[in-house]
């Protein structure tokens, strides 16, 4: 039973509640240009089982069998290096299908196990690139999850963000480099009692997303009997939920072919300007972020067209985190707490 357990990850579609980061997670599945998102809550609210069921909802891809970077062969042009060096010299790429791998980044990584490393030494010595792939390569075309973000060296973070917004990873040493595509669905969750994330680094996440735990006593109740009905048999459980998460995996297929047919006008961009106006947020991100969550909301529904409905919809998942924050504010909230605080002791 515990070998059934491991390999069988809890159903997507049987998580109770926390519908806005079911929704975060999908569309960033269907549009992986919205730079990811960002999970931030207490302990115990299925941030991490969302992540790893998330995966088990997406179709196969075919990769090169064998290459360590995921590259697809049917995009020649975006083959990797070593792939592109096979076919020159005649050799036939196989292939293979393979589920969409959800890729862990531990909390120690350095930025070498990260980006990966080059042997300048056998470059020199041989005269051709040797590379030790890193976590971005195992990434590519997949989804990479990073617990615990806000622990995370800051410098780490902003490789992997750098990565999730460009779609392409970089190894340099002493002037020589390599490159390769890293497009991935970045996935970070956190537990803001433990550290927040610096606002440069917050705003780089395309969405964000609070959550708590359930404060409906039946909507507990369910997810107890849910997860004591998995522990007991993960295989009979996982076929309850089979018919709901099929339907998920075609309404994904769907949004995603359907993406490149939407229109925005340009009352949908002046709505979406004013909207960050108004929030008071820095910079331009928020506004592409808006349009792009705004438009892959549209697919959602079905239709090629944004409407107000799905700036709404977009504007609460990449505005909040956005805004700016005011210590004044703060440190004056602080000092009428303690006055009152200080009178209620009395």
């Amino acid at each position: 039973m515990n070998t059934a357990r491991q390999r069988i990850p809890y159903s997507f579609a049987a998580i109770v509640g926390q519908e806005k980061m079911k929704k975060a997670l999908i569309l960033n599945v269907i549009n992986p240009t919205l730079s990811g998102v960002l999970i931030r809550g207490e302990k115990g609210t299925a941030k991490s089982t969302a992540v790893r069921a998330l995966a088990e909802l997406l179709p196969e891809i075919n990769v090169v069998d064998g290459c360590p970077f995921q590259c697809d062969p049917s995009d020649p042009e975006n083959l990797c290096y070593y792939c592109k060096s096979k076919i020159a010299a005649g050799k036939q790429l196989s292939s293979r299908r393979r589920k969409v791998q959800v890729v862990e980044l531990p909390i120690s990584a350095t930025e070498d196990r990260v980006i990966g490393t080059m042997d300048l030494e056998h470059a020199l010595r041989e005269g051709e690139k040797k590379i030790e792939p890193g976590i971005l390569a195992a990434a590519h075309r997949g989804i990479l999850y990073v617990d615990e973000v806000n622990l995370l060296d800051d410098h780490v973070v902003d490789v992997l963000l750098d990565s999730a917004a460009m779609g392409v990873n970089t190894i340099e040493r002493e002037g020589i480099s390599f490159s390769h595509l890293s497009r991935f669905t970045l996935i970070g969750t956190m537990n803001p009692e433990e550290g927040d994330l610096r606002p440069q680094l917050l705003d780089r996440f395309g969405l964000c997303v609070t959550i708590e735990g359930l404060r409906n006593p039946d909507d507990r109740v369910e997810v107890i009997k849910r997860r004591a009905a998995f522990e007991e048999n993960p295989l009979k459980f996982s076929g309850r939920w089979t018919e709901e998460s099929n339907k998920i995996t075609e309404s994904i297929i769907a949004a995603t072919s359907r993406y490149k047919e939407v229109t925005v006008d340009d009352s949908i961009l002046h709505s979406i300007a004013t909207r960050s106006l108004e929030a008071g947020v820095d910079g331009h991100r928020s506004d592409i972020i808006m349009l792009k969550a705004a438009k892959t909301i549209a697919t959602t529904h079905g239709r090629t067209n944004v409407e107000e409905t799905d700036i709404e919809e977009a504007a609460e998942l990449a505005l909040p985190h956005r805004l700016r924050r005011r210590p004044f504010d703060d440190i004056a909230a602080a000092a009428k707490k303690n006055v009152q605080s200080q009178k209620s002791s009395k």
